[in-house]
């Protein structure tokens, strides 16, 4: 092989790479929820942030030394919560709810969503559903 030749194949090698290499996830893990310990929450709706990209619930609950405490909940995409029958407006600040979540492993007032339950009974759908 010439000298010339292989500085141009060095050239085409590298930018060939990308053409065959296996797609990467641009997602997060999830890994920093607990899955296999499940914690149900009584409380409030404080605020139902319906953006990408994730929706969040803040929930307010009693906790056992007597006053309350504000808990972060990861849903999933707009996209796919609005495919389930949610809307902005399925959740507003004071309703009270039962929510299913995977706790974060560190202990944090917070977790991925599992399920959710309004006073009147009405289940919300979840990734299980499908």
């Amino acid at each position: 092989m010439t000298r010339t030749l292989r500085p141009a194949l060095a050239a085409l090698l590298v930018l060939a790479l990308p053409a065959v290499a296996p797609p990467a996830s641009a997602h997060h893990s999830a890994a920093m929820y607990d899955r296999s310990h499940p914690r149900t929450l009584e409380g409030s709706v404080k605020a139902f942030d319906w953006a990408n990209p994730h929706v969040w619930i803040q929930v307010v609950v009693a906790n056992d030394k007597g006053g309350f405490d504000t808990w972060g909940v990861e849903c999933t995409s707009v996209n796919f919560m609005t495919r389930r029958g949610w809307s902005r407006d399925t959740l507003k600040p004071g309703d009270k709810v039962t929510v299913v979540i995977s706790p974060l492993h560190d202990g944090s007032k917070g977790g991925a969503f599992q399920s959710l339950t309004t006073l009147n009974g009405q289940p919300f759908k979840t990734v299980a559903d499908e």
